[in-house]
Parts: C-alpha cells; sequence; structure tokens
C-alpha cells in the first residue's frame, strides 16, 4: 500500500505540472521551494491556491487532474468520481434500487416496454404500453428527456417513493400510481433454454455479483430437461467480475487444473486452479465469442481452449487481460488501478498491445480490424507467429492479443445492402414496431410462445406496411431486386422486436438463434461429438 501512494503522489505531480505549468504565477523575484518528492503535490496545490491571479477550485482541480494522471499509465486504469461511482458499480451489483421496469424513449416520451416480474410497478398495476408523462407532479416530456434524467428519476432509495402519471391507451384521464421503490434483480443470465432435446443454450452478459447463482439454476434447469452438452455464448460479454468467471469455469474443469494466473510488478505471479467440485465437468461445452468478449469472458474461453476441456467458435475477442483493483477513497470516488495481467493456463497474456498515455490506435483498434477484413475472412486474423503456446493437447495458439477461435465464423454480411443499412442508421426499426406492438398488444397477448407469435406477426403484413413507412418519411425508395436482397433481414428485425417487446430477451435470442451461424456451428459441432477438440495426430 505504501509503494502505491508514492507511485500515486509521483504519477499526480507530474500530470498537474504539465497541465498547469503554464497558468503558474510568475513573479520578478524566483523562489525557490524546498520540499521532499511526496510534499511537491500538496505544495504545488497550496502555491496555486494563495498565489494564483485568479480564484481556483482546488477540488475541481484535482478532479481534472486524476483522469490524466491515470490515462498515462494503461487504456482501463480510470478515476471514477463520487457521483458516478454508484452507477458503475451497479451494472456489475446483483440489484439496484428502483421501480422495476424497462422503458425506451419514444417521440419525447417514456414509453414502458416491459414490467418486471414481482417488482413495485407490477404491484401497483403499472402496464407495458403505458407512458409515464409526470414524475413527482412535475410533467417529464418533451426533446430534452433522456434515458439518463429518466432513469435518475425512478431509480432511488429502496423504501422511497416516486409518484408518476401515466397515460393509457383507452383511459380518457392520466392514471396516478404511487410507487414505493424497491430492489430490483439485474439478471446476467439474460437466456437460458434447450435449442433441441439434447442442447442447452446459456447466454451470459456479464460477469456480476449473481452470475454464478443465475447459471447453477440454468443449468440444472436445463440437465432437468435432459441437457447432455452447452453452449455458453459469451458475444459481446465485456466481462466484469474475475471471481464469477472462475467460479463458473470450476464447474466445468477437473481438479488441479489451471483456470488463470496474474502477475505483474507488485503483484507476484497468482495460480487460480480448479477444485474438482464442480458439476459439469463431463459435460460437452462450446463456448461462443466475438469481438465484443473481454476481460472475464476471455478468461473463461482461454481456460477453456487451453485444457482442451471444449471448443471455441466464432470470432477473435477483445483483448483485454488487465487486472483492476479498485482503491476507494473517502470523499466516495475510487480509483481502479490495474495491478497485474492476466495469462491463460498455457501462458498467454490475454491483454492486446498499447502504448504509454493516449493511444488512439488502441480505442480504434475494433475498427482497424474491421477495416482490414478480420470480421469476414480468418486469413485476415494478424498473429504473433513468435508468441506459440501449446494446450493441454499439444494444440498450438497464439499469444499477442485475445483469443482465437477454434473454428471462426465470419460476420454475416448477406443481405446488408444500401437499402438495408439506411434502414438500420434511420431509426425506423425500433420505432415502428414500438408503435405496432403499442396499438396492437391486445391481439398480441394471446400468443405466449416465440413460434406461436411469430406465425401471426408474419402473415400481419409488417414487411410491406413498414417500408412504406419508410418510403414516405424518405428514407429509402428502394427497386424491386433491392428490396428482395435485404428482405430477409429486414423480416428478422421487425419480427423479433416484436418478440422482444411482447415476450422478452430470451424468447426474442430463440427466435434469432434459429438462423444465427455462429449458434447453428455450434449446434453441428455437439451433433457429430466433436466439442473436444482433437489432437493434432487426429486432424
Amino acid at each position: 500500500m505504501k509503494n502505491f501512494w508514492y507511485r500515486a503522489f509521483m504519477l499526480t505531480l507530474a500530470a498537474l505540472i504539465v497541465y498547469f505549468a503554464a497558468t503558474l504565477p510568475r513573479s520578478c523575484e524566483h523562489q525557490t521551494i524546498r520540499v521532499n518528492t511526496s510534499e511537491k503535490i500538496s505544495s504545488l496545490l497550496e502555491l496555486i491556491d494563495k498565489h494564483y491571479v485568479d480564484t481556483v477550485n482546488i477540488d475541481s482541480l484535482v478532479e481534472k487532474a486524476m483522469p490524466m494522471v491515470l490515462a498515462e499509465l494503461d487504456p482501463h486504469s480510470v478515476y471514477i468520481p463520487a457521483k458516478d461511482l454508484e452507477e458503475t458499480n451497479g451494472e456489475l451489483a446483483g440489484s439496484f434500487s428502483g421501480v422495476g421496469i424497462q422503458f425506451t424513449i419514444q417521440s419525447d416520451t417514456i414509453y414502458v416496454s416491459n414490467i418486471i416480474h414481482g417488482g413495485p410497478a407490477e404491484k401497483v398495476g403499472l402496464c407495458p404500453g403505458d407512458r409515464i408523462v409526470t414524475i413527482d407532479d412535475s410533467i417529464f416530456v418533451g426533446p430534452k428527456l433522456s434515458n439518463k434524467s429518466a432513469m435518475s428519476h425512478l431509480k432511488g432509495p429502496a423504501g422511497s417513493v416516486v409518484k408518476v402519471g401515466v397515460k393509457r391507451q383507452g383511459e380518457k384521464d392520466l392514471l396516478d400510481f404511487s410507487i414505493v421503490r424497491g430492489n430490483i434483480p439485474v439478471k446476467s443470465v439474460e437466456a437460458a433454454y434447450m435449442i433441441n432435446e439434447k442442447w442447452g443454450y446459456l447466454d451470459v452478459t456479464k460477469f456480476g455479483e449473481t452470475t454464478y447463482a443465475e447459471t447453477l439454476l440454468s443449468i440444472a434447469k436445463l440437465i432437468g430437461k435432459g441437457m447432455q452438452g452447452i453452449i455458453i455464448d459469451l458475444r459481446d460479454n465485456s466481462g466484469g467480475y474475475m471471481g464469477a468467471a472462475m467460479q463458473m469455469l470450476n464447474e466445468f474443469l477437473p481438479k488441479g487444473e489451471i483456470i488463470v494466473y496474474t502477475e505483474g510488478e507488485n503483484s507476484p505471479r497468482q495460480y487460480y486452479r480448479a477444485d474438482g467440485s464442480g458439476t459439469c465437468k463431463h459435460l460437452p461445452i462450446v463456448v461462443l465469442t466475438n469481438e465484443g468478449s473481454a476481460s472475464a469472458s476471455e478468461i473463461f474461453a482461454g481456460a477453456i481452449q487451453d485444457n482442451d476441456r471444449g471448443t471455441i467458435i466464432g470470432r477473435r475477442t477483445f483483448g483485454k487481460g488487465l487486472v483492476q483493483q479498485p482503491f476507494d477513497f473517502s470523499d466516495g470516488s475510487s480509483v481502479r488501478l490495474t495491478i497485474a495481467r492476466y495469462h491463460t493456463p498455457s501462458g498467454r497474456c490475454i491483454q492486446k498491445p498499447y502504448s504509454k498515455g493516449s493511444d488512439t490506435n488502441y480505442q480504434l483498434d475494433l475498427l482497424t480490424r474491421y477495416e482490414h477484413g478480420e470480421f469476414f475472412n480468418q486469413d485476415s486474423i494478424r498473429q504473433n507467429e513468435n508468441e506459440t503456446y501449446k494446450t493441454k493437447n499439444g494444440r498450438t495458439v497464439y499469444g499477442g492479443g485475445g483469443i482465437m477461435p477454434d473454428i471462426f465464423v465470419p460476420q454475416d454480411t448477406t443481405g446488408f445492402n444500401a437499402c438495408y443499412m439506411s434502414l438500420s442508421r434511420s431509426g425506423l426499426f425500433r420505432s415502428y414496431t414500438f408503435n405496432y406492438t403499442d396499438v396492437h398488444r391486445t391481439e398480441l397477448s394471446k400468443y405466449n410462445t416465440m413460434e406461436s407469435l411469430y406465425e401471426y406477426v408474419s402473415k400481419a403484413g409488417l414487411f410491406s406496411n413498414f417500408i412504406a413507412e419508410a418510403r414516405r418519411k424518405g428514407i429509402v425508395n428502394p427497386s424491386a431486386g433491392e428490396l428482395d436482397e435485404a428482405r430477409k433481414n429486414i423480416t428478422t428485425v421487425l419480427y423479433g422486436n416484436v418478440i422482444y417487446n411482447m415476450l422478452g430477451m430470451e424468447e426474442y435470442l430463440r427466435f434469432l438463434n434459429q438462423s444465427d451461424p455462429v449458434v447453428l456451428k455450434a449446434v453441428d459441432i455437439l451433433e457429430k461429438g466433436e466439442s473436444v477438440p482433437a489432437f493434432p495426430s487426429e486432424k
């Protein structure tokens, strides 16, 4: 801890000197102030406070300097002001305090898209499709309305009361509700269902406080339905708590197998191993990844791959392998300081290269990969041939950043023509399907499964009405050929959005996964009994 504060003083000093040197007052008489290194920062602030030409808010000065100091270290060491800390921590916590609704903003109004089961809003009678127009007796509509402002008014301490005025379709007068805020669970397992009679599917969106418990419950449910193998979808899972990933991996790895190890200048190498208590050590497993899979997701994929426990399918992961430890300050702010690097069981460092200080290339890395063709062609992936490692069974894997999948599946660009892209950028998909759902909610509510709802909406003329609306708004005026080429993508988005609006995320993913080439490849691998990669000599 002593070393940490010493380094912090040095780094903060350097940033402040660079940032404020040009603004220090100059006098005709040069003065020398004798201080030791650890006193410089406080002396500098005292000089500014006592001698600067204008009034200076020292607290604001320090707040601005803190992110600059950390930016000189690496891309993932960050300073979190006190006002942002609760929201930042809440993203990975098991719950937050609020009213229990999911909403979208349409036409400058809060539309309730879903009610969380068992939450405060459900208890008082709020319904999907309601429009919240007042909060605590104040009008809450208009062009300045944002997701952030809506959440800040609807969230609050458990037990506190918020009053909302609701316009409901079919009701002439405004409906008033007083909602006692409560703890709302935050799910990290968005879907857990059987793809067919043998293979289960688990979509994990982050690694938070409740991820392990959610995973265990989901696996138990699927095993009860006859699951003989599992697909774990970590695509676009940006990570979270390393401990949650290790707990999950412990369920799949035999005793003694390395899960991950960490090492840093001031953090001696530490190995984390499976303890053998896992319940799924022999269950066939396939893990899905893409460029949005980062940090704890890469720990999971790397451990499965290096131990030859299962197959990784999809695209190369993000490449975030730096370990952050929180250091909280008494004013409620916090620093997430990088203290070590993650290494997979074979010794690979997950972290992709970066430069000290502001590194534009690092921030634009995914765009660079896209432009280079990595998302579409495996041969375009730049692997570091000088960093080769061996898996447990002797397969060659590469270091240098991210986890390369065992089976590459390119991004599907079929039907992504100019017509489709214009529609996507316009935002019409979202607004059109929400309005359709809102108007037809009574009829749509008769269908409680993805299959039955899809059968209804696929015959409801959504495609032709949607294109007519796009033409009327001047968004597109496609030819018959362009429409035919983009039809599948357009209808997938239209039907999928309505399914999501009415039935939620799991049924939405079930619908999309029916035609997802990555998921279909995973099913194929399980069907062929190839979930464990073969020895080099067997290929």
